[in-house]
């Protein structure tokens, strides 16, 4: 008989090594280490967001390119525009991760659209969340 055992990255079980670093940029080394895969997963989420397209050397379409929605008048119209683009963009980046829900705290007319990303990391099975706040 065939039993489910949760899936746990061999990286992991190494207290000592890290996987990769975190935001921000600020610790002793200046990098942040992030010990977990789950950890590194939300750093990764959080680049991709916060990185314009063409931003980057080399690989000039990663990004999600959401600042070039700051200006537009902040409706509806724009909140489900994002939604979907971020919907689109993280679930052809990031095939282990599945959105549960994106809300929304925006202060009109200051060009500013903040965000709760809550979503799944389906080998592990746990659900995280992460705020970001553009500017």
């Amino acid at each position: 008989m065939a039993r489910i055992i949760n899936n746990r990255f061999p990286i992991d079980t190494e207290d000592r090594a890290a996987v990769g670093f975190g935001f921000p940029l600020n610790g002793n080394a200046v990098f942040t280490p992030t010990y977990q895969t789950k950890d590194q997963l939300k750093a990764n989420l959080v680049n991709y967001i916060l990185t314009n397209k063409g931003e980057r050397p080399l690989n000039p379409n990663f990004g999600a390119d959401l600042r070039t929605l700051l200006f537009n008048n902040n409706l509806d119209t724009t909140q489900e525009e994002l939604k979907s683009r971020i919907q689109n963009d993280i679930s052809n980046i990031f095939p282990e991760v599945t959105i549960k829900q994106i809300t929304f705290d925006n202060i009109p007319d200051s060009n500013t659209i903040n965000f709760t990303l809550t979503y799944t990391i389906i080998s592990f099975g746990i659900e995280e969340s992460v705020n970001i706040l553009l500017q």
